[in-house]
C-alpha cells in the first residue's frame, strides 16, 4: 500500500471515534497492551509526560513540548485529533511523523489488527510509541484521547502527570457529575509519580487528593502556586504577568497562543516545568520565554483563537464543549468589533443545549456541519438553536458558510468559526 491507501485502510477498517462516537471507545486497555506487547513495548524505551483534562490539554501539551525542545531535548508529541493531516498526531521536535514510517508500521501490525481488532485510536497510540522509540526521543508528551483511566495512552509510567481541568464533556462515557469525570481523569495518576492539577475546583479537588494519597504521588495545584497579576495584548502576543503566591515576584511571559483562556494553561505549564526540574531536567527562564513566544512556530499548533484573515477578522477556535465555549464567549467580550458572525457546527453526542444556551444572541449564525457521520445536521442544529433565540441560516459545509459570511461582513466585523474540532479542520 502507498501512503494514501494506508491512511484509507486505517480510517475505514478500524472503529474510529470521530466517525462513530462511543461505539469506537474500548472500555479497557487490553487491546493497547496486546499491541504494545507485539511491538516489544516501545513505550518503556523513553521518558514521558502524561496530560489529561477536559479543556486545555492540547495547548498545555504543545507549550511543554516547545519548552523542552528549546531546552535541547529531543521531544516527541502525541495529540489528537488532527486538524488537516493524520501525521499531525505524531511529531518529533515539531516535525510530522514520516509517511514511510506509517506505511511500514501499518504493514507490520496488520496481522495483529486482524487478530486483536483494535480501534483506530488504539493503533495510533501504539504507532506513536513505536515512532518515539525508533526516533530515540529524550521525552515524549502524551495527551490522552478521552478520560484517563481507560484511555489507550494509560499504559505509560510517566515522569509527571498533568490534569489541566475538569468540565462537562463526553458525559455519555465518563459520567454526568464532575466528580465522576474527575475520577476517570485521575486514573492517570501513577504510583510515586508527581501530578500537577491545573485548576482547583471544590467538587473535584478531593478526588485528586485521595488518588494521590493512594498512590503516594506528590500532588500540586498549579493555581495555588501562582496567579495572574495582569495581562495585555501587544503585537499579536498575549503578555501575561504571573505572580507567585509565596513572594512578591512578578514575571512577564509573552504567548503567541493568545486566547485569554491560555492564562490558565500558562499556570499549569509553569508548575509542570517546576516539577520537571526536580526530576533533573535542565530548563531555564530563557528557554521558557522563547518557547512560549513561539509555540505555534515550534510545534505547529493551530485552531486556538487563531486569526486567519483580517478586514474582516476571521478567527478559528476548536472550542467544542460547554466550558470551552464559555471561554470563547469571555474572549469575545474583550474584543472590539462591529457585527459578530458565528459559523457554528457540533457533533451529535455533545451537550448541545448547554452550549446553545450560552452562545451570544446578538450574533448572526451560519449553522453548518463537518463532513463526518457524527456531525449534527446543520438544519437540525439551526432549528434547535432557534429555541435559544439564535438566528441565522444553514449551510452544507463550513467553506460555503465562510464564503457567505465574508460576503456579508464589513471590514470591522468579526467572523468566528467554532463548535467542533472537525469543523475547524475543514476550513480551507
Amino acid at each position: 500500500m502507498n501512503y494514501q491507501q494506508t491512511i484509507q485502510y486505517l480510517f475505514e477498517k478500524l472503529p474510529m471515534f470521530s466517525r462513530m462516537g462511543a461505539a469506537a471507545f474500548k472500555k479497557d486497555l487490553t487491546n493497547t497492551i496486546a499491541l504494545c506487547n507485539a511491538l516489544h513495548n516501545p513505550q518503556q524505551k523513553f521518558k514521558t509526560i502524561h496530560i489529561a483534562g477536559t479543556n486545555g490539554k492540547g495547548s498545555v501539551s504543545h507549550m511543554l513540548a516547545a519548552v523542552l525542545q528549546t531546552a535541547g531535548y529531543k521531544t516527541g508529541l502525541y495529540t489528537s485529533p488532527h486538524l488537516k493531516d493524520f501525521k499531525e498526531r505524531i511529531k518529533v521536535n515539531g516535525a510530522l511523523c514520516s509517511e514511510e514510517f506509517i506505511i511500514q508500521f501499518t504493514q507490520k501490525i496488520q496481522p495483529h489488527i486482524e487478530t486483536i481488532q483494535p480501534s483506530f485510536f488504539e493503533i495510533t497510540v501504539a504507532m506513536a510509541f513505536e515512532y518515539f522509540a525508533q526516533q530515540q526521543v529524550d521525552i515524549a508528551i502524551i495527551e490522552t484521547g478521552l478520560g484517563g483511566r481507560l484511555d489507550s495512552t494509560n499504559i505509560i509510567t510517566p515522569e509527571l502527570s498533568v490534569i489541566t481541568n475538569i468540565g462537562y464533556d463526553h458525559m455519555n462515557m465518563l459520567g454526568n457529575a464532575l466528580r465522576e469525570i474527575a475520577l476517570e481523569k485521575a486514573g492517570i495518576i501513577k504510583q510515586n509519580v508527581s501530578v500537577v492539577i491545573g485548576e482547583t475546583h471544590k467538587e473535584t479537588a478531593n478526588v485528586f487528593v485521595e488518588k494521590a494519597n493512594e498512590t503516594n504521588a506528590t500532588i500540586v495545584f498549579a493555581d495555588k502556586q501562582r496567579w495572574i497579576a495582569d495581562w495585555q495584548y501587544e503585537h499579536h502576543l498575549l503578555n501575561v504577568w504571573v505572580a507567585n503566591h509565596f513572594n512578591d515576584e512578578h514575571e512577564k511571559y509573552s504567548l503567541d497562543l493568545n486566547g485569554i483562556y491560555q492564562t490558565k494553561n500558562l499556570l499549569t505549564v509553569l508548575e509542570a516545568l517546576h516539577q520537571l526540574r526536580f526530576k533533573g531536567f535542565e530548563i531555564d527562564k530563557t528557554h521558557i520565554l522563547h518557547a512560549l513566544q513561539h509555540t505555534k512556530k515550534i510545534t505547529g499548533l493551530h485552531g486556538r483563537w487563531e486569526v486567519i484573515y483580517q478586514n474582516p477578522t476571521v478567527v478559528l477556535d476548536v472550542a467544542h464543549n460547554e466550558d470551552g465555549i464559555k471561554q470563547v464567549v469571555q474572549q469575545l467580550a474583550l474584543i472590539n468589533f462591529n457585527q459578530l458572525h458565528i459559523i457554528f457546527g457540533m457533533v451529535k453526542d455533545k451537550a448541545i443545549d448547554n452550549v446553545l444556551e450560552i452562545l451570544p444572541k446578538q450574533a448572526y449564525y451560519y449553522f453548518t456541519q463537518a463532513q463526518i457521520e457524527r456531525a449534527l445536521h446543520a438544519e437540525i442544529l439551526m432549528k434547535k438553536a432557534a429555541g435559544y433565540q439564535l438566528t441565522g441560516n444553514f449551510y452544507t459545509n463550513v467553506n460555503i458558510a465562510l464564503k457567505e459570511a465574508l460576503l456579508n461582513a464589513h471590514k470591522n466585523d468579526l467572523i468566528l468559526i467554532c463548535g467542533s474540532v472537525f469543523l475547524v479542520g475543514e476550513v480551507e
